[in-house]
């Protein structure tokens, strides 16, 4: 436990971001008195808040650990730059951060990753490096080209600092809605997860934290119930719609914090993702990218395996979505 990120982390992280990351609002989602056959929320039911991560100047709520972590290093490492490996909104906000600090930064990124996440990278200055799409070789590239030039690496969730930065979010969460009972998390490698888990239950230890993730990406469930990190390979994590969720495996320092703070795990469907998306543009006029939407998901189609409460968050991560992907999943 003496591992694990504390609320003064969290606090010293929020002061380090303030002015770079917005304080993103909790926007009520509509009721809908949908037929009970669909399984969604109906007229009634406790109300939903979705943190919307989504109005990030980066559109993701990355930019919290990333612009914390890079802030807290030493002049001779921000000299040196930094390297990073992500599929996609962990690296923009790294290159968001590093240009703001006047920071070199090299990206390693699955050649897989949506164009519109890549060419927000090379806009924002960053040198990008393409690589399969596997964690193996993400994290073995990075450290590589870590140890060849000095750069100082900034993990995208199995760090603390990192998580500190992310669990800002929770921070937020609880100071502006004192009284919630159940926050919704999406789950990739584990850092957004941990540091709101962290900073939710020092602040309200009685509200209950959720992860959540796409079905066909479920190792933080099966990690759960393993007691242990559980891989998937990454043909199975693949499949999924939510590209920022095909990790493959949780961090071992992400996934202390779970056993420790998170209350459990659901996962949702591909149709649920998208019809998700849909919902939050139509009905909320929020834009989520698919991973952004699965916490949201949970909450319209999964009630029932969710703790009772009386306020629901959910965290809508991220809005980068693809342009050809999005206006599909309009129709």
């Amino acid at each position: 436990m003496s591992d694990l990120v504390s609320l003064p982390e969290i606090e010293r992280a929020a002061e380090r971001i303030a002015g770079v990351a917005v304080r993103t609002p909790l926007v009520p989602f509509p009721h809908d008195p949908a037929p009970p056959s669909t399984g969604a929320a109906t007229a009634g039911e406790p109300p939903l808040l979705v943190k919307a991560e989504s109005l990030q100047p980066i559109g993701a709520f990355k930019l919290r650990g990333a612009y914390s972590a890079i802030a807290s290093l030493r002049p001779e490492e921000r000299e040196r730059g930094v390297v990073t490996h992500s599929s996609g909104n962990h690296a923009q906000a790294v290159a968001y951060a590093a240009r703001a600090l006047g920071i070199k930064a090299v990206l390693v990124m699955p050649h897989t990753t949506p164009g519109v996440k890549v060419d927000a990278c090379i806009a924002l200055g960053a040198e990008v490096v393409y690589v399969e799409p596997t964690s193996q070789a993400r994290a073995e590239t990075a450290d590589k080209l870590a140890a060849a030039h000095g750069f100082t690496l900034i993990p995208p969730y199995d760090d603390a600092r990192v998580i500190a930065g992310q669990g800002t979010v929770g921070l937020e969460i609880v100071r502006d809605r004192p009284d919630v009972d159940v926050v919704l998390v999406p789950i990739s490698g584990g850092g957004l997860v941990a540091g709101v888990a962290a900073a939710v239950k020092a602040l309200r230890p009685e509200a209950r934290v959720v992860g959540v993730e796409p079905e066909l990406a479920a190792d933080a469930r099966d990690s759960m119930a393993a007691g242990r990190p559980v891989a998937w390979e990454a043909e199975e994590t693949g499949r999924t719609i939510a590209d920022a969720l095909r990790v493959q495996r949780v961090g071992d320092l992400p996934f202390a914090h779970m056993r420790a703070h998170v209350d459990g795990v659901v996962t949702v469907t591909e149709d649920e993702i998208r019809l998700t998306m849909r919902r939050l543009a139509r009905e909320a006029r929020l834009i989520a990218e698919p991973a952004g939407a699965v916490a949201t998901a949970a909450y319209l189609y999964h009630r029932a395996e969710l703790p009772r409460g009386r306020a629901y968050v959910a965290i809508l991560s991220g809005g980068n979505v693809d342009p050809a992907l999005f206006q599909d999943v309009l129709k």
